[in-house]
């Protein structure tokens, strides 16, 4: 089961965060949206945060792990929130079991595919050599060269933690990582179609979202919406935290 941290009481609202992320990342948020009379389960998916790892890494593995999460927790009609890869998750759970979905919002990622584009980050986690037992000062150090962006590199290092006295590990499950990158990108299949309202949501200055992509994504959300938060990029969340707010809590209410 989907390791989760769950605040307030009301309609049920997941959050899934994206590649490398973790359910820590959108604690502050969390308690903003229960603020508002929503029960908040912000999930962190398998091979991330403090959820199991597994050799099975796929976007139907992760949407059937969400299924049975809320089976379990007795959630039959949810919204839900995800970014970038986990915009991708919720997007497939939504076309897949649309009877459970009441509203959807992705964050900065569309339907169609991505080329692999994540190799700089991934070459700087895997230069990590944690039997040389190093301090946290030392494993940014070792980032760096890799991955120069302050913001990019913070985002990493809070997937630190102390596996054992004196041991520093990652939480994320790298060595998967490493062997199914290909699985970040893909597209939502063909006939994939959620009706329901749906909300778009893209950072101004990132790529993610194109003008170009509209009629693809019309294609497979009919009812869907577009915001664009200005001045901001992928992490269009964590950059202006008050605007993501103003906007998802106008759609969801």
């Amino acid at each position: 089961m989907l390791h989760s941290r769950i605040e307030g009481e009301g309609k049920p609202l997941l959050i899934i965060h994206g590649f490398l992320g973790m359910s820590d990342n959108w604690k502050s948020f969390g308690a903003l949206y229960a603020s508002k009379g929503f029960q908040v389960h912000i999930l962190d998916l398998r091979n991330h945060g403090k959820s199991f790892r597994s050799e099975d890494f796929s976007y139907d593995i992760m949407a059937q792990d969400v299924l049975e999460y809320c089976q379990n927790h007795n959630l039959n009609q949810v919204s839900i929130i995800g970014h970038s890869m986990g915009g991708k998750v919720a997007m497939l759970f939504a076309t897949n079991y649309p009877e459970m979905v009441e509203k959807l919002i992705v964050a900065d990622i569309g339907p169609k595919y991505y080329a692999p584009h994540h190799q700089d980050i991934l070459a700087g986690l895997n230069a990590v050599d944690f039997t040389s037992k190093p301090d946290r000062a030392s494993v940014e150090e070792t980032l760096y060269p890799f991955i120069p962006d302050f913001g990019t590199r913070q985002f990493l290092m809070k997937n630190l933690y102390w596996a054992a006295p004196g041991q520093l590990d990652f939480r994320f499950n790298l060595k998967v990582f490493n062997e199914k990158i290909e699985v970040i990108g893909t597209a939502l299949p063909e006939e994939a179609q959620f009706e329901k309202p749906t909300l778009f949501i893209r950072g101004g200055n990132s790529r993610y979202i194109l003008d170009t992509d509209l009629p693809e994504i019309k294609k497979h959300f009919p009812n869907f919406e577009l915001a664009t938060i200005p001045n901001v990029g992928h992490w269009l969340h964590a950059e202006n935290p008050q605007l993501f707010f103003e906007e998802t809590i106008k759609f969801l209410k």
